[in-house]
């Protein structure tokens, strides 16, 4: 994933600024184009984090959440059908999608810190973060599809490409 400025380009002050700014509620901002580029500055240097940890951790070995267990459990019983490898958008984002994603999001609201924030998530898990392979998502869904990649193998792949290139 290729790197960037992202925060530290704001100077402590700002970056400071911008994190206050993200934990506050979004009624308090109506329509600001800032809000919006910092939420995206914010799920790109996420996204970044995780490619990363994938790069140089086993997956197998990674534990996203304090409850990946019940998460990644909850998701293949009501999810059983659902091909983490390629993910399809549609099955994401339809309206039919949304309706059968929203019983599995809510779940986890008051459990799952930050559950409903926007996250970027990757389509195709043998390929790094591209505009042609993400999807904005929930960090729920983000969670569950990853959590699912990494006990599947599915993300092995990707650790096992760049563990060659060292």
């Amino acid at each position: 994933m290729a790197s960037s400025d992202g925060l530290s380009s704001l100077g402590p002050d700002g970056a400071s600024a911008a994190a206050r700014a993200l934990s506050l509620p979004a009624g308090a901002y109506g329509n600001d184009e800032r809000l919006e580029v910092m939420w995206a500055v914010k799920a790109y240097n996420h996204a970044e984090v995780y490619f990363n940890l994938i790069s140089s951790v086993d997956p197998k070995f990674l534990k996203l959440t304090k409850m990946d267990d019940d998460i990644y459990s909850t998701f293949r019983a009501s999810f059983e059908d659902l091909d983490v490898e390629v993910l399809d958008p549609d099955r994401l984002k339809s309206a039919e999608a949304k309706e059968r994603w929203r019983p599995f999001c809510n779940h986890y609201d008051g459990l799952v810190e930050d559950f409903n924030y926007g996250t970027l998530l990757r389509l195709d898990c043998r390929k790094d973060y591209t505009e042609d392979n993400t999807a904005f998502v929930t960090r729920i869904q983000f969670f569950a599809v990853e959590i699912a990649r990494n006990r599947e193998g599915l993300n092995n792949a990707v650790f096992e490409s760049k563990s060659s290139k060292s």
